[in-house]
């Protein structure tokens, strides 16, 4: 009887069965922290706007929040505000990182290209998009097109460097075996380029989506008379806190589900990591 027990206890499917069962708790307690951060955070502030000990003026309960979220949603502003944001980050998102990729991973393969270009990204990288956004108005004028181009111009310059630096970081033995098989450019650019710096180049991309948001906040401050930007700022001039904080905590949801959604394309691409 104390033979079969032992016979049980190391049993490979029952220590895998095990196993794989703490893995799952492990699983589940993460994502139970995960969660419970921002749970906690807004019952504290729920308690201290409720009773007081900070100023409901400024800081209002974050039930009042979500009911000024739903009158402004169901009056239809609300929708109209995301909807033309969401438009100008993803036409300035993907302008900023197409060229970025090709570039950059020209930049990578021939090094004339990266001495060429080099100089003139690391000069154009420290300054503000938004410091650039004056001379951006007196090209593409006030309407959509300046705030798309600044949005792109704030993407560009994280995903070129990531991108640069993740085709340089490329083992030279898959450079070697490709010329030796007689690869084209087009194969070298497809095959090795790409593949090979596309986990750094994502890094890249999720900085940029980052920034993209940032920028698209002070843009539509700046200059503008919709999207969440213009709606935070005119709140905040109007002293209507709780639309103000209706914007932020829209871009802040913005902000964590184009990260998901990176991450869940990450997880596809790159399976191995």
């Amino acid at each position: 009887m104390k033979k079969r027990l032992n016979n049980i206890e190391h049993d490979p499917l029952t220590v895998e069965k095990e196993e794989w069962k703490r893995r799952q708790l492990k699983s589940r307690l993460k994502q139970l922290l995960t969660i419970s951060s921002p749970i906690f955070i807004l019952i504290l502030w729920e308690f201290l706007s409720r009773t007081g000990l900070v100023d409901a003026r400024f800081f209002p309960p974050p039930t009042e929040i979500v009911g000024t979220f739903i009158t402004m949603g169901t009056s239809g502003e609300l929708f109209e505000h995301i909807g033309i944001s969401l438009f100008r980050i993803m036409a300035g998102f993907l302008l900023g990182v197409i060229p970025a990729i090709i570039l950059g991973l020209l930049m990578g393969l021939y090094s004339p290209l990266r001495h060429f270009f080099s100089p003139l990204i690391m000069a154009l990288m420290p300054i503000p998009t938004l410091a650039l956004l004056p001379i951006i108005l007196i090209l593409f004028g006030i309407g959509e097109v300046s705030k798309i181009v600044t949005i792109a111009g704030s993407v560009f310059f994280p995903v070129i460097i990531n991108t640069v630096a993740g085709v340089i970081t490329i083992d030279r033995i898959y450079l070697d075996v490709a010329r030796n098989y007689g690869a084209n450019s087009r194969q070298f650019f497809f095959k090795i380029a790409l593949p090979g710096a596309l986990p750094v180049m994502i890094e890249g991309i999720q900085m940029g989506q980052a920034i993209a948001l940032l920028t698209i906040v002070a843009a539509e401050m700046m200059g503008a008379n919709s999207g969440i930007g213009y709606l935070i700022w005119t709140s905040y001039n109007a002293f209507l806190l709780k639309e103000m904080y209706v914007g932020l905590v829209l871009i802040s949801f913005f902000g964590y589900l184009f990260s998901l959604i990176l991450r869940g394309c990450q997880n596809k691409l790159l399976p191995w990591r």
